[in-house]
């Protein structure tokens, strides 16, 4: 099939794709292009115009800005894969990135792309929402943080402005102590869409107790989850009491059934995947020398 027509602009600013957007409401923003062309092919998706920020410089790159690890919106995947600042200050982050699609999407797949789509089922926006990243976007002149509990909806829905701009996600860098990181998911094949995954990050004390597991579950309802773990904090590490509050936790989890998996089994997937994250980041935590 063929798209339906639109008309084709590609700003040389922030600025400019911002205006263009507040007076153009139906058009769309193309960056890596992986899921909207495909899309466009189908005619699932109509906009009056594309407004193309692949080349733009201010929406790439990867750097440390205070507390923060800032990645541009344009940034590829591949790029934050390969990155060392990714790998050493947001493991989880690396980790997520490797399950995603298959080397050549993730050479035009970007960053900000996967995170504005909102799939339920992707793993960057289940690793922003276990981080606590910012997602940050521009409106005319004004920037505007979203937590991803507030960002994500529902199943490629947002509450990003309609002529906002998302420039890039802000992931809080490597906390103290020893850190490791565990991500798993379930899909058809690799690289297809996961149809359950889960990701954790364990902090531990010099002692071996737990500063601190965050841990989130994706793929499973219309939004990546974020599970609550704070009771194990300052508590040692012990499988069969994890295990436990674990499963309590993720007892009334909301799951949706489809023609991939059952509501039900999506949940048990979803507890047996946290444990296994949750065991591979521990592992990698008392490795860690830092």
């Amino acid at each position: 099939m063929k798209p339906a027509p639109f008309d084709y602009f590609r700003p040389a600013s922030i600025g400019e794709a911002c205006a263009f957007l507040a007076a153009n409401p139906e058009a769309r923003v193309l960056a890596g292009g992986q899921t909207l062309i495909p899309m466009l092919s189908m005619r699932l998706a109509r906009p009056s115009a594309l407004v193309d920020v692949t080349r733009m410089r201010e929406l790439k790159g990867i750097d440390l800005a205070g507390y923060t690890l800032r990645i541009g919106a344009a940034t590829t995947q591949a790029e934050a894969l390969d990155s060392a600042l990714v790998a050493r200050e947001a493991p989880l982050l690396r980790l997520a990135l490797s399950n995603v699609g298959h080397p050549p999407t993730r050479v035009r797949g970007t960053i900000g792309g996967s995170i504005a789509h909102a799939d339920p089922s992707a793993e960057i926006a289940l690793a922003a929402t276990i981080l606590g990243a910012s997602i940050v976007y521009r409106d005319g002149d004004e920037e505007i943080r979203f937590e991803p509990v507030d960002f994500f909806i529902g199943p490629t829905i947002t509450t990003a402005p309609p002529s906002g701009l998302l420039t890039h996600v802000a992931f809080p860098r490597r906390p103290k102590g020893r850190v490791g990181a565990g991500f798993r998911e379930i899909a058809a094949r690799r690289g297809d869409y996961a149809v359950a995954s889960a990701g954790a990050q364990v902090v531990l004390r010099d002692d071996g107790t737990c500063a601190s597991i965050a841990l989130g579950v994706g793929g499973v309802g219309d939004v990546p989850v974020n599970v609550d773990l704070s009771e194990l904090d300052g508590t040692p590490f012990a499988s069969d009491h994890v295990a436990g509050v674990v499963a309590a936790a993720l007892a009334d989890l909301e799951c949706v059934g489809d023609l991939h998996a059952t509501a039900s089994y999506r949940r048990r997937a979803a507890i047996r995947l946290a444990m296994q994250a949750i065991g591979d980041a521990h592992q990698a935590a008392m490795e860690d020398a830092a």
